[in-house]
Order: structure tokens, then C-alpha cells, then sequence
């Protein structure tokens, strides 16, 4: 493909992710009194809109349960995922090798062909509605994909390394936390991006583990708040707004080590 197609599909790419932001952004800033073309800026912004959502959605506290969730689910898919994988990097088996099959199996199987098993787990344990419950549900799910990059970055890693670390004195578990974790940053950045993203987006299992309101998330609130605000759809993308702004930013400020490490941690082996 040449440079003009090139460039030519990647502002089409753009304008498809851009588009629905920009009118969302629109949509927000506009009173409900403003029948004006979506695409058009407002004569007059109205950010009591954002103010509006919050108190009304109680976005706080949902904003406050999303944190906690996404932030515990990808501490522990990173160390965990991690921890997992280095062994299954330096040591090669017939047990590894099993092992890293079913990983990859694991990534084949629809999500939601599980909630029907998993909520009656959840109701037998009492786990419905806590943060326990949705947080290994988060982990369990996103494991998988974690110890895929983690075990391919690490095999790229020279075993001398190890060698030399062990002659040192070190322990395995020296060896793992002083010498290898430190290497692992660039695809650490995109297991804690891609987790994030997935927890903090997640709307199909909080829906059915998380029914007390107070354990509501973003994405719960978002929802219903959409359907009691439908005769205000300004103060409902003000909600929609303000409930992806934390991820855009992190991405932001993460996104020149996400490539390096998706590459890395795909390819590398």
C-alpha cells in the first residue's frame, strides 16, 4: 500500500474513534434549552451539566468503587501474571508446555459463557455484591493475557543474567525481583493499561456481581442514569464524559511505553 492510501485509512481510522467523542463533548457542553446541531459548539457552554451529573449519577462514589476495583484487579494481574510467567519462560517442560497451551485455550473461551456458573459460585459464597468477589472475577479473566506477554518479553531476556545473579548469591526469588522485574517495565505498562482499561470499562459482570447501589461502578451509574436522564441527554454525556476522562489521561501519559511493550511482549520469544 502506498503513502496517500496510507495516510488516507489512517484519517479514516481516526475520524471513526474522533467523531463520537467530538459530538459527546458537544453534547455535554450544551443546555438542554440548545436544539442546535450536535457537530455545532455551543453559543452558550454549560458546565453546570458536569455538576448536574455528578450529583445526580453519585459518580463520586461510584467513581470511588471503580478506582479501588480497577486499581487492586491490575496490582494483582500484574504480580501475579509475573511471578507466573517467569517460570514458564525459563524452564522449558512438557508440564510448561501444557501449561502455556491451556493459558492460550483460556483466551479462546467467551467471558460471558461463564456467568451462569460463576454467579451461582458467587451466591453459594456470598460473594455477590463485594469487592472480593468482582475483583477475582476481574483477575481470573485477565490472567491469562498477562502471563502470554510477561512469559514472551522474559524468554527474550539473556539467561546469563540468572547465571550470574545466582553466582552472586541470590535466591530465586532475588534473581526474579532485583534482576528480572525491573526489565519488565516496558511490557508492564501495557499488562497495567490493557487491565485497567478492561476493569475500569467493564459493565457485563458488574451488572450481575455488583446489585447493591453502593457498589455501584461508572459504568453501572452511566447506565442508569442514561435511562432516568433520557429527556436530558446533555447531562447524561456529561456523565459519559467524566467517567473516561481518568483512563484517557492514563493512557496519555503511559502511551510511549504501550507499543514498545505490546510489540515486546507479543513478539518477542
Amino acid at each position: 500500500m502506498n503513502r496517500p492510501w496510507r495516510s488516507l485509512v489512517a484519517v479514516m481510522i481516526c475520524l471513526v474513534q474522533v467523531v463520537p467523542l467530538y459530538i459527546t463533548v458537544m453534547v455535554a457542553l450544551k443546555p438542554q434549552t440548545d436544539l442546535s446541531s450536535y457537530w455545532a459548539w455551543p453559543e452558550q457552554p454549560a458546565p453546570g451539566n458536569f455538576a448536574q451529573a455528578i450529583e445526580d449519577g453519585h459518580l463520586v462514589r461510584a467513581g470511588l468503587n471503580t478506582f479501588v476495583i480497577t486499581a487492586v484487579s491490575t496490582l494483582l494481574v500484574v504480580i501475579l501474571g509475573a511471578m507466573a510467567a517467569y517460570p514458564l519462560a525459563r524452564h522449558r517442560s512438557r508440564l510448561n508446555a501444557v501449561v502455556n497451551t491451556f493459558i492460550l485455550s483460556i483466551l479462546m473461551i467467551p467471558a460471558l459463557s461463564l456467568l451462569v456458573p460463576l454467579y451461582v459460585i458467587f451466591v453459594k459464597t456470598q460473594a455477590i455484591s463485594t469487592y472480593h468477589g468482582i475483583i477475582l472475577t476481574h483477575v481470573t479473566f485477565n490472567l491469562p493475557l498477562s502471563i502470554f506477554m510477561y512469559a514472551n518479553f522474559i524468554r527474550s531476556i539473556p539467561r546469563e543474567l540468572d547465571e550470574a545473579a545466582v553466582l552472586d548469591g541470590c535466591s530465586i526469588y532475588s534473581v526474579f525481583f532485583r534482576v528480572i522485574l525491573p526489565l519488565l517495565k516496558p511490557v508492564t505498562v501495557s499488562v497495567v493499561l490493557l487491565t485497567a482499561g478492561a476493569v475500569w470499562n467493564d459493565f457485563q459482570y458488574s451488572l450481575y456481581f455488583l446489585q447493591k447501589p453502593a457498589m455501584q461502578v461508572l459504568t453501572l451509574s452511566i447506565a442508569s442514569f442514561f435511562g432516568i436522564s433520557g429527556s436530558d441527554p446533555h447531562v447524561a454525556a456529561a456523565g459519559a464524559l467524566l467517567a473516561i476522562a481518568p483512563m484517557i489521561l492514563v493512557y496519555l501519559v503511559l502511551q510511549k511505553y504501550f507499543v514498545k511493550g505490546m510489540i515486546d511482549g507479543a513478539l518477542k520469544g
